[in-house]
């Protein structure tokens, strides 16, 4: 509902009526910001930082039940709250979806299924028979992804012999030889290392089901494999026959040295990369391994879990991540968009808090670049050991908006993401040259992103950051140079951590303005031409999901407020006074809720583009935020203030 009533948006001025009194639509945009400001202040914690909810899909919810049934550490009130939460979120079809509104997920259906069972849900059940019908139209567990499939070997529910090999011994590559753990994405790189050892002892624990209702004839017909992906099927039918006799010096080798990377990589709050899978997967190792539940890393990571459980009313819930470094500094740069200064308290906080989460020692990212000094920040609470460009440039930026540009941080911090840059210019988030694109072939690797490429709108992030602190020279001219040479033919951007060619286009034209492109060039007019293009009837901007695996869906989708505000912060950097921007302004306030911020439960974030997607609860609020900010400083800059 909104706070101000209705609007009609058109060419003209718009102006909506609140308590008699009719308002223009910088006044109507500057008591939108206020409130939502207020909100987004309110949020802030009492040491400095911002953390809105990281919500996913409810296989990260039954695969934390199916973890501590396989440690023998499930209680009854865990699983019912949690088989609560994924109740709540089963659709009238019986099935569950990887994303709201989304298509069925086969294998999202199948954990969740699992994972009700274990709750005592019977078969019967109408929720579950539905469910069952769907998994068994679909071609039943032999369908589904090498992962779900793998979590059902782990209690005898599929066979070891029937899933693709992953064995220990990758672990023993040097980093110069192909398919070497680095060559994996650092997200893939943890999980992978960790089923290593998992697929060597093949275990099955106890469970207290079965689930033969949900198996069919077929099994999971892979995508038709190219040269080199046939190969690694040889390889992988070679490899099953190791398994059977394996070389024990060999193999005790193997999994003692991934044993020890496995725990040199434990995080100060017991995780592993600060993300889910690798998480439990790592603890499963371990436990292999033999380490009691009581060992200080096991009863870390286990401890550490729980600090990531959301339990209300709805049930209890995982977050697969947390976002704090990144929420933060969005936080801090809507707040200075908006209006506040360095001297404002809140920034301050904020920007000491960020300042002392700086990532000083080296990770993974120095295999490859050993004389690089470390620097930079990461996503989590905890994650020294995979900082990121993405959120590096974004604290930077955030540093730069609170008056703390000169502190040796962001020096460090911009040295570490010059040596970054991959050969051809761009950056991408953990690694550099980090593009090694035989992994994908692997049989077992049929679901997510497994490598790091740059993307736009990484590299949009990092051109803009240092251009704003106004370092030129040839990281910036070869940073721009990879963004125009990355141009969809229809003006757009990829966006690879955001849904999807809006979120892309937004990073990016706001980035080339700040490098010095002129709004007259090209690029940025052709992309002005394909976000107007693309703009909804209510005014606002969306792009379904489905975008990644459909290119007609591109700029396509229900209008929400994240996306609305990312193209808008494209388009403010060309011209403010644009039709458009009006009309994206007026959806901005018509929305608003009651409490200030924006109901969006549509998800516009990314893990994986395609298969893992997330709603970031916290991008409601901070972009709506810049936007306004943005477009209200460009009102105060030019004329026609207050609708003169």
């Amino acid at each position: 509902m909104s706070a101000f009533g209705p609007v009609v948006v058109g060419d003209r001025p718009l102006l909506v009526e609140s308590a008699g009194r009719r308002h223009t639509p910088v006044e109507r945009a500057r008591q939108v910001t206020e409130r939502a400001r207020a909100t987004l202040v309110g949020l802030q914690s009492a040491e400095g930082w911002w953390k809105g909810e990281l919500e996913t899909n409810v296989t990260i919810d039954a695969e934390d039940l199916l973890l501590r049934q396989f440690l023998g550490i499930r209680t009854e009130r865990q699983t019912e709250a949690t088989a609560r939460w994924i109740r709540s979120k089963q659709r009238e079809d019986g099935t569950w979806a990887t994303f709201f509104g989304g298509p069925a997920d086969l294998s999202t259906t199948i954990e969740a299924y699992v994972a009700l069972r274990l709750a005592g849900d019977v078969p019967e059940a109408p929720h579950m028979a539905a469910a069952s019908r769907f998994v068994k139209q679909e071609g039943g567990l032999g369908q589904a992804r090498v992962f779900t499939r793998i979590w059902m070997a782990l209690f005898g529910l599929w066979p070891w012999e029937e899933l693709p090999v992953m064995p220990p011994e990758l672990m023993l590559l040097p980093p110069s030889v192909p398919l070497n753990i680095y060559d994996f994405g650092c997200w893939a790189r943890q999980t992978v290392a960790a089923l290593t050892v998992i697929s060597a002892h093949r275990p099955v624990r106890d469970i207290p089901i079965t689930i033969d209702e949900l198996r069919g004839p077929a099994m999971a017909t892979p995508k038709a494999p190219s040269r080199w992906g046939r190969r690694l099927q040889h390889v992988d039918r070679l490899l099953h026959h190791y398994e059977k006799r394996p070389l024990r010096s060999l193999r005790r080798l193997a999994l003692r040295r991934t044993e020890q990377w496995i725990v040199r990589r434990q995080e100060a709050d017991g995780s592993w990369g600060g993300i889910q899978p690798p998480w439990v997967y790592s603890l499963m190792a371990l436990d292999l391994q033999g380490y009691p539940l009581d060992h200080p890393v096991m009863r870390s990571g286990i401890e550490g879990l729980d600090t990531f459980v959301i339990e209300d009313h709805t049930g209890r819930r995982l977050e697969a991540c947390q976002s704090p470094v990144w929420d933060t500094a969005l936080a801090v740069v809507a707040l200075a968009d908006s209006g506040s200064g360095p001297d404002d308290p809140v920034l301050g906080r904020a920007a000491d808090w960020l300042v002392g989460k700086e990532v000083t020692v080296s990770g993974d990212w120095s295999i490859r670049l050993p004389k690089l000094a470390p620097g930079g920040w990461s996503f989590e609470f905890a994650n020294v050991n995979y900082p990121d460009t993405d959120d590096t440039a974004e604290v930077v930026l955030a540093l730069d908006s609170a008056g703390k540009s000169s502190d040796a941080s962001v020096s460090r911090a911009v040295h570490w993401i010059d040596g970054m840059q991959s050969r051809d210019g761009g950056w991408a988030a953990f690694d550099v040259d980090n593009v090694q694109h035989l992994c994908e072939e692997l049989p077992f690797c049929d679901f997510g992103e497994l490598i790091d490429p740059p993307s736009a709108d990484v590299t949009a992030h990092v051109v803009e950051m240092l251009a704003k602190l106004g370092r030129t020279g040839e990281p910036l001219d070869r940073g721009v140079a990879w963004l125009l040479d990355a141009q969809e033919d229809d003006g757009s951007w990829f966006g690879r951590w955001g849904a999807n060619h809006v979120y892309g286009t937004g990073a990016v034209v706001p980035a080339l303005i700040a490098a010095g492109l002129p709004t007259s060039h090209g690029a940025v007019s052709r992309a002005v031409e394909w976000l107007e293009a693309h703009q909804n009837e209510d005014g606002g901007w969306g792009e379904d999901l489905r975008s990644y695996r459909d290119r007609s869906l591109a700029g396509h989708g229900p209008s929400t407020a994240s996306q609305t505000a990312w193209a808008l912060l494209a388009l403010l950097a060309v011209d403010a006074n644009r039709p458009s921007v009006e009309r994206g302004i007026a959806f901005l306030a018509t929305t608003q809720g009651e409490d200030g911020s924006w109901d969006e439960p549509f998800f516009t974030g990314t893990g994986f583009p395609g298969d893992f997607c997330i709603n970031y609860h916290l991008y409601r609020l901070v972009f709506p935020i810049m936007a306004l900010g943005r477009y209200l400083s460009a009102k105060r800059g030019g004329e026609g203030v207050d609708g003169a």
